[in-house]
């Protein structure tokens, strides 16, 4: 197997597969921040285990992300259309990752999806001339350079003395192991949705956390920025907590705050959220 495009764009990446997972679409934020929710027992007591999303929920894609179209404008000299570029390109890879899903094509690894919708985004903005295999190179290392957001290390320590503490991606699981060393996070385990050749939301990648982690479903909360990731794992029987990421996709992200029927914790961090669950 050839090495991902961002393997080749950073060497210090190795042959590591590319982190990649849709983000959800940003929407506009109510006139008033809803309060939030606290833990109940259905949703505190019994857990043995947490699962987390990586991509917008530990790790901050934005910054590097930032560096990178920065290092474009001025080696194209001049600023580049970037609107709304990242929210673009997660929701091209959204739409073949729910292809995937649906099996109306075949699996292909996470870097693959990332690489194929770059050339949409790229092209809407009319950069797809200015951009040759250099500069997408170098725009797909982004997602191997993500920065751990400031509250996940301590976040995630504090919350392994506690429970059971495990990645569940959708990218490579070397993508999330890199990341995880170089971010100093102590996951106890480190879960792909590779391992059964498919993606969240769909259900086999939750039920597959739950075989590999040796606990039941109802024994595992899943720790998301995503509404999509929290509703199907709630549908796999997990409980559920949602960590609104303000700054997900930059300055413009308006997290969807509103209360759902499959969210049993909002907090505002993971911090936050050890403390709710007794691990601060």
């Amino acid at each position: 197997m050839t090495a991902d495009p961002v393997d080749a764009a950073d060497p210090s990446i190795g042959r590591r597969s590319l982190l990649g997972l849709a983000a959800a679409t940003a929407v506009p934020a109510p006139a008033a921040r809803a309060a939030p929710a606290a833990a109940t027992p259905a949703a505190a007591g019994g857990i043995r285990a947490m699962t987390f999303d990586i991509q917008g929920t530990v790790f901050d894609y934005y910054q590097p992300f930032l560096a990178t179209r920065t290092a474009l404008d001025a080696r194209k000299g001049r600023p580049l259309d970037w609107s709304g570029f990242l929210a673009d390109w997660n929701a091209g890879a959204a739409s073949a990752i729910q292809a995937i899903i649906a099996g109306t094509r075949p699996w292909i690894p996470p870097g693959r999806i990332y690489r194929e919708a770059l050339d949409t985004p790229l092209a809407a903005r009319g950069l797809a001339g200015q951009m040759d295999e250099t500069d997408r190179l170098e725009l797909m290392s982004v997602w191997g350079r993500m920065l751990p957001w400031p509250d996940s290390a301590e976040g995630i320590g504090r919350l392994r003395r506690k429970v059971t503490v495990a990645a569940l991606s959708n990218a490579g699981m070397a993508a999330v192991i890199a990341l995880a060393r170089r971010g100093g996070l102590a996951f106890d385990a480190v879960l792909s949705g590779e391992l059964v050749r498919s993606y969240k939301p769909a259900p086999e990648v939750y039920r597959a956390a739950a075989t590999y982690l040796g606990f039941a479903p109802g024994e595992i909360m899943m720790v998301a920025a995503h509404k999509f990731d929290l509703r199907a794992a709630k549908e796999a029987g997990f409980a559920t907590a949602y960590i609104p990421r303000p700054r997900e996709l930059g300055p413009e992200t308006h997290p969807d705050r509103a209360p759902e029927s499959f969210i049993d914790i909002v907090a505002d961090d993971l911090l936050d959220l050890a403390a709710r669950l007794g691990a601060g």
